[in-house]
């Protein structure tokens, strides 16, 4: 990578944290532009060419021009099969469409969550409409327009209205169980929150509540779907999960005991203490020292 590359990738990071937002062109796209948090980031991409998107457990073929709609709390990726590959990405975070009164109830619309329409196939007529709109929020973020923000956010409104009006595409492979669809998207889910790298950046979702919450549906729903797909309850898959990550980070990083808590969602070492030593038969330190 050259100094300029370098350059790019730092100014693309810094510029998508500090703003909450960036739109680019993909044919126009460089490395730079691929490296971020998807954790952090809602996504909405306008593609024309051949690709397979594995969105949760579904898989979508598509040829020709869609509109993508993606969840930083569904796992997702994208396959490229074409040679011509063109078109727009829009990130942004909770926090900068937040500033929205109506964000609330898009974000719950069918196009960002669980189970939902994430992508849809778009006309020429369509996409040549849209192709403006994402146009103009790329020429918008380039000014020094006061209310800049305010006008991307009606952009990105804009768009996501335009796709509600439109017909759900029928060629999403589908379970044809929906609890298994769902446990499996909490097992994706629940496996993307490791490993923890820093202390800095904790566990966030550490019980069924907060999993039900951020794929958007009813806690008990989640836990009738895991139990009867699993055997085990949401609780035992997270409670697991938890405590072979623990063990990892005794054993492979120098975290004191209470660090290792706190980065694994505890609020005092006791409690990870009595977890622990329940899950294992030993406390913490002891285990340590017997895998040093």
């Amino acid at each position: 990578m050259s100094a300029n590359s370098g350059r790019s990738v730092s100014y693309f990071n810094n510029q998508l944290k500090l703003n909450g937002f960036n739109v680019w062109e993909i044919e126009s796209d460089s490395n730079a532009t691929r490296i971020y948090s998807r954790k952090d980031f809602y996504k909405i991409c306008l593609t024309t060419g051949s690709s397979i998107i594995h969105y949760a457990d579904r898989s979508f073929e598509q040829e020709g021009s869609v509109l993508f709609f993606g969840n930083p709390h569904v796992p997702y990726s994208w396959e490229t099969l074409s040679t011509t590959y063109v078109g727009y990405t829009c990130l942004f975070s909770e926090g900068f469409l937040g500033q929205s009164e109506r964000s609330e109830s898009l974000q719950q619309s069918p196009l960002f969550k669980i189970g939902g329409t994430p992508i849809l196939k778009i006309s020429e007529a369509q996409r040549l409409f849209l192709n403006g709109i994402f146009q103009k929020m790329i020429e918008e973020q380039q000014t020094d327009y006061q209310y800049k923000d305010d006008l991307i956010r009606n952009y990105i409104n804009l768009i996501i209205h335009e796709a509600l009006k439109l017909q759900p595409s029928e060629q999403m492979d589908r379970h044809n169980n929906a609890l298994s669809r769902i446990a499996a998207v909490f097992m994706e889910l629940l496996e993307r929150q490791f490993p923890i790298e820093t202390v800095e950046r904790p566990l966030k979702l550490t019980r069924a509540q907060d999993y039900a919450k951020a794929l958007s549906i009813h806690v008990n729903y989640l836990n009738k779907a895991v139990k009867e797909t699993t055997g085990k309850s949401t609780t035992t898959h997270i409670t697991e999960r938890i405590a072979r990550e623990a063990k990892a980070l005794l054993q492979h990083t120098n975290w004191n005991v209470a660090e290792i808590a706190y980065s694994l969602g505890f609020d005092y070492p006791t409690y990870f203490n009595n977890f622990f030593k329940k899950l294992t038969g030993s406390n913490p330190s002891a285990f340590r020292e017997s895998v040093v």
